[in-house]
């Protein structure tokens, strides 16, 4: 029997041990990996669904309920602001576009984005099917809304008020379906988009003058209004300016804080894992000092006895990362499906990412410290004292 097979029964025979020891390298592995793909998923979706937006404009409130409201679509607006507010702002000479939102009601669990056709523009999104609306009551879906409900061109529905389910529905203004975007990875792809006038006529406002709008997006000419234009508003408007990419990267460092403890927790998990492998390879040793110096009476050599720790140790590591991989995995999957309605997953890598190459080396390091201490006491095993006492 080779020291191979040895190894690999030996583990076997001692099922409890083995279990535990993988058990802890799988979930200090597994909880690391989950954190870096979550973590890569996350500033990949801020850099998707933030495009060009340089400045958001709404009410006053949270500058960071702002962003997740009006850009990622995530949250409760901060209220509602005069239209004749964005266009003075809109003939600003820093200003290159100027994107209006309105919204506040859903279609099961959808929201429902009245704007223009430059939002589309924004987020390059391409009709699959049909075309752009044309006229008032006429929408585009993305392509996550026409899977979930099965919407097709021609179908109509009844917008319901607020952006939870169980809400009044405006049920004497039917939607009309006259397209079908592609899927683009971004935010578009879960909103029900219709023309901003459309929005207004389903709450009965017909006078230009108290036109309100939920918030306007923002495209700058050049940077150097990202430091005055935001600051000007704020200080001298009743409106609220935010800045998507400052906001965005103080919740991802924010978020970081959490991040690092966790996968501090995780580090010390998988040096328990090798402190159980040590007592494991301990053990096992004790139970089969007698069994070892028979090996090396048949000629098995030193060296052959420490490859057997070794193999043990690299064999309970090894397979404990690739469980841990894989369970980061499930756990990016079951994760997708639980929230797929509103969530920002919408894929995960199959194979490994450049943050987790490192998880696989420091797996066979901490194996192969925690076989230092057997392997040298088999290696300086004493076969005459060993058979006489035994």
């Amino acid at each position: 029997m080779t020291i191979f097979k040895l190894s690999w029964r030996n583990l076997v025979g001692s099922p409890l041990n083995t279990i535990l020891s993988l058990l802890l390298m799988s979930l200090g592995v597994g909880i690391i990996s989950l954190l870096i793909l979550l973590n890569n998923e996350m500033k990949q979706q801020v850099k998707n669904n933030l495009k060009e937006i340089d400045m958001v404009v709404g009410a006053k409130g949270s500058p960071l309920q702002l962003i997740l409201s009006s850009v990622y679509h995530i949250d409760n607006p901060t209220g509602n602001i005069p239209l004749n507010s964005i266009n003075k702002l809109k003939k600003n000479r820093l200003v290159d576009l100027v994107i209006p939102l309105s919204y506040g009601d859903s279609y099961k669990g959808f929201r429902i984005v009245g704007s223009t056709h430059d939002y589309f523009d924004l987020y390059n999104a391409e009709i699959k099917e049909g075309r752009r609306w044309e006229g008032g009551f006429e929408v585009v879906i993305g392509s996550d809304v026409a899977k979930t409900h099965n919407l097709q061109i021609g179908d109509n529905f009844y917008g319901t008020h607020g952006l939870l389910k169980g809400g009044h529905i405006h049920d004497n203004y039917a939607y009309n379906v006259v397209g079908i975007l592609n899927f683009s990875g971004t935010v578009i792809d879960k909103l029900i988009l219709t023309d901003y006038h459309s929005v207004w006529d389903v709450h009965n406002k017909d006078d230009d003058s108290e036109m309100e709008i939920t918030a306007a997006l923002f495209k700058f000419k050049n940077p150097s209004a990202l430091i005055k234009l935001p600051r000007q508003v704020n200080e001298t408007t009743n409106l609220q300016a935010a800045v998507p990419l400052f906001e965005m990267n103080r919740l991802i460092n924010l978020l970081g804080i959490g991040f690092n403890s966790i996968q501090f927790i995780a580090v010390v998990i998988m040096i328990v894992s090798g402190l159980s492998i040590f007592i494991s390879l301990y053990n096992s040793l004790k139970r089969r000092r007698y069994e070892l110096a028979l090996m090396r009476v048949h000629g098995a050599s030193r060296w052959q006895l420490v490859r057997l720790i070794q193999f043990e140790a690299l064999f309970l590591s090894v397979l404990g990362a690739i469980c841990g991989l894989l369970l980061s995995r499930l756990s990016i999957y079951i994760i997708s499906s639980l929230v797929s309605e509103n969530n920002t997953i919408n894929n995960f890598p199959l194979t490994l990412v450049v943050e987790e190459f490192w998880l696989l080396p420091s797996a066979l390091l901490i194996g192969i410290f925690a076989a230092l201490i057997p392997t040298l006491q088999a290696y300086r095993t004493n076969i005459p004292k060993l058979l006489i006492d035994a």
